[in-house]
């Protein structure tokens, strides 16, 4: 899963809030959490709008509509952007950005 944040937020910030959040919920995996930096290039994205295991039909149109419209092909695995929570949130109301990677076709 992948978390964005803004650039004020430092790894700091990152490290105090685990911490609370261990201290909180000790039961979770946060040392399983690790920050990761993307720097993908050019990329892609759509919105998705419902649950998760539905999410083909729009990958789908991102890899074989609109990347083939633009002249564009793969450059490296789709990541996906959760902005809902599934604890909280209809699934059929959950969004989701789904990130692909690109560079001009051959």
């Amino acid at each position: 899963m992948l978390i964005p944040w803004p650039a004020a937020v430092s790894d700091q910030d990152i490290q105090r809030g685990l911490s609370a959040a261990t201290t909180r919920k000790p039961d979770l995996p946060i040392p399983g959490l690790r920050t990761l930096a993307l720097d993908e290039g050019r990329v892609l994205q759509i919105l998705h709008i419902g649950p998760y295991d539905a999410e083909g039909p729009t990958l789908a149109r991102l890899h074989h509509e609109v990347m083939p419209a633009a002249g564009l092909t793969w450059n490296g695995r789709h990541h996906e952007i959760y902005l809902g929570d599934p604890r909280r949130t209809a699934p059929e109301k959950l969004r989701t950005i789904l990130r692909q990677p690109v560079r001009p076709g051959s």
